[in-house]
């Protein structure tokens, strides 16, 4: 596979700008914002009798310019920042079934990734030029995990999942700050359980519990000094501890599919990346629960209806002066679609999706606006399976943000820094036209 692309973008903006005529609504402060990447993989899969052997090798660059605080730090040049990023990622996959018996399955597999960084970078830039370099750093990292399940079913009804993975991670930074360089290394014992009942022929009842985790940035685990202020900073902690547990049920009856589930996750810390300095910060212990609603329909053949909805609560577990929720935390989503495709002739599709409001800072005394769009679909099936489609994005062309943050920013001509809600706008309606065959 391959992927190439270059391009411009106007990244997310203050509200106030575009409230007052700075800017429309699809405008930009900074023209240089945009970027060019590629990413180049080659992939392959071997198998024979009880064993299955994946291997990937992919080449990957980025260079990523944003300004999100435009003349905040740097009256005279502006905050204008690059990302750059160039590294070669090997990894492999290798299972084997080791059978078990007749109501038993045992898997016995080892995953293993190796990266190789030659430069992960922050610099600081004007029309897209450097000037001046945060920080810059050679970065190896392994990591390798071995790990077992066994799938059971006891008896007709009762079934269980067992599970157990060991991941070990060793990372190598060489930065450009001295004191950032070194070598650090963890691992984590991971174990899982599944058990699911069937109390009737199309209900089952479920329950999953076990242990995970979330990788913290290499550099992070061995910095010393905060490359923007060079003051003394803490190192991160490089695999982060998460449980979770699941409650669920099941019904598939008369062409209709739900599930109905219950969830949570308690995270030993959250991640949290400083973009404009280059650094990683471990964030308080936070909690979130919730409920998942899942439906899917077919009253008549190729006819298709599907409804699914998701609440949940983020906190963090700790109080704190600033407050306890989660900044960016979504606490209600729900989409609803129909789709009709028979194998010859006219067909279509219709989508909504809605995206709740959230809170911004910890207090909840700023928040997002919600955000509903509708997509949607029309087609034609010829008969030797080639098939012509219009494809409608946003076809209300709502007024609708993709993205909302609040921070302080500092605009051209403004004597200080002002607090305001930064936002992506969604963009209007657009369409796209598909000419795709089946073979």
């Amino acid at each position: 596979m391959g992927y190439d692309s270059r391009w411009n973008s106007t990244d997310q903006v203050p509200r106030r700008a575009i409230e007052s005529g700075l800017i429309p609504r699809f405008g930009f402060v900074d023209d240089d914002l945009g970027g060019d990447t590629h990413r180049y993989s080659l992939s392959g899969q071997l198998w024979r009798d009880k064993t299955r052997f994946s291997a990937y090798a992919v080449d990957y660059k980025l260079n990523l310019f944003s300004n999100f605080t435009y003349f905040l730090d740097n009256p005279v040049q502006g905050d204008e920042f690059e990302q750059a990023d160039r590294r070669r990622v090997y990894g492999f996959h290798v299972r084997h079934d080791l059978g078990g018996g007749e109501n038993s399955k045992n898997t016995l597999g080892l995953q293993g990734r190796y990266d190789d960084i030659k430069n992960v970078a922050l610099y600081s830039t004007q029309d897209r030029e450097r000037f001046d370099t945060t920080r810059s750093d050679r970065v190896k990292q392994f990591s390798a995990a071995p790990y077992f399940q066994n799938e059971t079913r006891w008896n007709p009804n009762l079934r269980s999942i067992l599970g157990a993975r060991f991941d070990f991670y060793r990372f190598d930074v060489n930065s450009s700050i001295a004191k950032n360089s070194g070598k650090n290394s963890d691992s984590i014992f991971s174990p899982k359980l599944s058990l699911a009942y069937k109390n009737a022929p199309s209900d089952e009842i479920y329950a999953s519990l076990g242990r995970g985790f979330h990788s913290n940035d290499a550099r992070g685990t061995t910095i010393s000094l905060d490359p923007k202020t060079l003051e003394p900073a803490s190192k991160v902690t490089p695999l982060v501890r998460t449980n979770f547990a699941e409650l669920g049920w099941r019904r598939a009856k008369n062409d209709l599919q739900t599930t109905v589930a219950l969830w949570g996750l308690r995270s030993q810390s959250e991640l949290l990346f400083i973009g404009d300095a280059g650094t990683t910060e471990a964030s308080r212990p936070s909690q979130r629960v919730g409920i998942e609603i899942t439906n899917y329909w077919t009253p008549r053949p190729h006819l298709s209806l599907d409804a699914d909805f998701a609440f949940s609560r983020a906190r963090f577990r700790n109080s704190a002066p600033e407050g306890n929720r989660i900044p960016g935390a979504i606490e209600g989503v729900f989409s609803v679609g129909a789709a009709y495709d028979p194998p010859q002739g006219w067909g279509g599709a219709l989508r909504l999706r809605y995206f709740g409001p959230r809170p911004l800072i910890e207090d909840n005394s700023v928040r997002s606006s919600s955000s509903a769009l509708v997509n949607g679909r029309a087609s034609y099936r010829f008969k030797n399976d080639v098939r012509l489609s219009l494809e409608a994005f946003n076809l209300l062309n709502s007024r609708a943000s993709d993205i909302d943050y609040f921070y302080e920013s500092q605009l051209p001509g403004e004597s200080a820094p002002v607090a305001d809600i930064h936002t992506h706008p969604a963009e209007k309606r657009s369409f796209r036209l598909v000419l795709s065959r089946q073979f």
